[in-house]
C-alpha cells in the first residue's frame, strides 16, 4: 500500500508546469511575464518614429559543452527582431527598417527602373507617381546583449533512508540588457535603462530501491527537470527595457501621454515605487562608491516568503511488524520562508496506529509527535510547485498491546507501554496557491523511529515506522 501511494505521488510531478509528452500545434508567439504590462500602458499624444540599426549579443559567449565550447552563442542572435517588436506592442512608437535598409534600397532602385522600361505614358502624356520617400526617425535606439552570467547560484538537496529518498539541484544563470535611446536632432542621449533577467535550471528526481520480500527486489525512479530557454528570458529582458524606458521618458517629458491624468494609473506608478524601493537597496562604501544591491523584493514570486501557519489532515499507517489498517492523524505547523525557496517549519502532530483486526495479535497506539522541518520549493516562481522536506524531533506514544482468541475474546497479554522517542521524517508535497496569502497542498511523509516499542512488541529485524498521506491548507498573513 505504502509503495503505491509513494508511486501515485512521484507520478504527479509529470504534470507539474503543464509538461506533455505528446506533440503540440505551433503557437502564435510566446508570452512573456511583463508582455501584459508592455501592451497594457495608456496611449501616447502620438506616436514617436524610431529607428533600431543593431541591438546585437555583445558578450561574445559560447555555449560550453560536455567535452568544451561549442560554435553555437550562449545567448539569441536576433535581439533586433525581438526588440522591434516589443516597440510595435507598446503602441508608443513607429519602428521603421534599418537593419535591412541595404536591401530596401535596392528593391527601390528595381522599382524604378522597372517602371522607366515597361511604364508607357497615359493618354494625357503624364508618367505614373514617383516612389514616396522613405520615412526618417527623430529617435535611435542603441544598445544590446550586454553580459550573460553562467552559475551565479548552484546547489540541491537531497535525502535518502533505506533507499527511499530523492535529490533536487538548482542553477541560475543571468542575461543584462540596456537600452538607450539618442536623439537624431544633436546625438543627446535622451534617456538609459537596463534590465536583468534571470534564467532558472531545476531538476527533482525520486526513487526507492530494495527488496520488499525475500528474492523480490523493487526499484522505482522518477524525475523532472526544467529549464527557462535563454532566448525568451533575452526577450523578457527587452521587453521590460521597452517597458521603463517609455515610463521612465513620460516621467522626465521626453514624451507624452494622450491623457495626462494616465500618469498617475497603477500600471505606471507600481513602477515608479518598485523602481525607487530598488535604489533603495543600492549599497555603498564610505567613499560613496557602489558596492553591491541588496536583496531585493520578490514580486512575481509564489513561494513562501514570511510567516504562515496550517493544518494537514491525514490517512495514517504503521509500518512493522505486523499488518495494519490507515488511522485519521492531524497536523498544525508554523512555517517560516526564509527565500522563496526555502523555508523552516515547526510542526506538532497527533494519530493513531493500529493492525488489522484479523490479527491474533492486537495494538492501539495513540502518538503525538512535533518536528522542525527544513523545506525546499522547487519552483517557486510558480502557483503550482512540489516541495520536499527533510525534520528532526521527538514523539510521546502510548500502547495497548493484547492477545485474541480466534472469537476475537482478550485471552492474555494485555499491557500498555509508553515512552519518548527521537524521529526522523523526510517526504515530498505539492502545493497550489490561490493567491499570495493562500495556499492547499498534498503532502507523502515518511516517520522514522529509532524503537520497536511502538507496536507493544519489540520483535522483528527493524524499528516502527509510520507514514501519512493527507490535504491541507497554508495561510501567509505576512507576505
Amino acid at each position: 500500500m505504502s509503495i503505491s501511494i509513494l508511486l501515485i505521488s512521484l507520478s504527479g510531478c509529470a504534470v507539474i508546469g503543464g509538461t506533455s509528452l505528446k506533440p503540440a500545434k505551433a503557437t502564435t508567439g510566446y508570452t512573456t511575464a511583463v508582455y501584459s504590462d508592455l501592451i497594457s500602458l495608456p496611449e501616447p499624444r502620438e506616436k514617436i518614429i524610431l529607428a533600431v540599426y543593431k541591438f546585437r549579443d555583445q558578450t561574445g559567449q559560447y555555449k560550453a559543452g560536455t567535452t568544451g565550447t561549442t560554435f553555437s552563442t550562449a545567448v539569441s542572435q536576433g535581439a533586433t527582431s525581438m526588440l522591434i517588436k516589443a516597440l510595435e506592442d507598446s503602441k508608443w512608437f513607429i519602428p521603421i527598417e534599418r537593419e535591412g535598409l541595404p536591401n530596401l534600397l535596392n528593391e527601390r532602385k528595381i522599382i524604378r527602373s522597372t517602371r522607366i522600361q515597361y511604364q508607357a505614358e497615359n493618354k494625357e502624356g503624364e508618367k505614373g507617381s514617383p516612389l514616396p520617400p522613405l520615412l526618417y526617425a527623430g529617435v535611435i535606439l542603441e544598445g544590446g546583449i550586454i553580459s550573460y552570467e553562467t552559475d551565479i547560484v548552484t546547489g540541491g538537496f537531497g535525502a535518502k533512508y533505506f533507499n527511499l529518498g530523492g535529490h533536487s539541484q538548482f542553477r541560475k544563470d543571468q542575461v543584462t540588457v540596456y537600452l538607450r535611446a539618442v536623439s537624431t536632432q544633436n546625438g543627446q542621449i535622451l534617456k538609459s535603462v537596463s534590465t536583468t533577467k534571470s534564467i532558472l535550471s531545476k531538476e527533482v528526481a525520486l526513487g526507492v530501491y530494495r527488496f520488499v520480500r525475500f528474492q523480490r527486489l523493487l526499484e522505482a525512479e522518477t524525475g523532472l527537470t526544467t529549464n527557462e530557454p535563454p532566448q525568451m528570458c533575452v526577450l523578457e529582458a527587452i521587453e521590460k527595457a521597452v517597458f521603463d524606458m517609455i515610463v521612465e521618458g513620460i516621467e522626465e517629458n521626453l514624451w507624452s501621454l494622450k491623457n495626462p491624468e494616465d500618469f498617475y494609473s497603477p500600471l505606471i506608478q507600481n513602477y515608479l515605487i518598485e523602481r525607487d524601493e530598488k535604489e533603495k537597496l543600492l549599497q555603498f562604501d564610505e567613499k560613496g562608491n557602489l558596492v553591491g544591491v541588496g536583496d531585493a523584493d520578490y514580486l512575481r514570486i509564489f513561494g513562501a516568503k514570511g510567516l504562515g501557519f496550517g493544518f494537514n489532515v491525514s490517512a495514517q499507517r504503521y509500518a512493522g511488524d505486523y499488518p495494519a489498517e490507515l488511522k485519521p492523524s492531524y497536523d498544525f505547523f508554523l512555517r517560516y520562508g526564509i527565500t522563496p525557496s526555502y523555508s523552516l517549519m515547526v510542526n506538532l502532530g497527533t494519530g493513531g496506529l493500529r493492525n488489522k483486526d484479523d490479527f491474533e495479535t492486537d495494538f492501539e497506539t495513540d502518538i503525538f509527535h512535533s518536528e522542525v522541518r527544513g523545506l525546499l520549493t522547487l519552483f517557486p516562481e510558480k502557483k503550482l510547485t512540489p516541495y520536499i522536506f527533510l525534520g528532526a524531533g521527538a514523539l510521546n506514544y502510548r500502547t495497548n498491546y493484547w492477545i485474541r482468541d480466534e472469537e476475537g475474546n482478550i485471552i492474555g497479554g494485555k499491557r500498555e507501554c509508553r515512552g519518548w522517542e527521537p524521529t526522523v521524517n523526510s517526504g515530498i508535497g505539492i502545493e497550489y496557491f490561490f493567491s499570495k496569502n493562500f495556499s492547499m497542498h498534498t503532502t507523502w511523509n515518511y516517520q522514522f523511529t529509532f524503537s520497536d516499542m511502538l507496536d507493544g512488541d519489540a520483535k522483528g529485524g527493524s524499528d516502527d515506522h509510520f507514514w501519512n498521506f493527507g490535504v491541507g491548507f497554508t495561510c501567509y498573513p505576512t507576505r
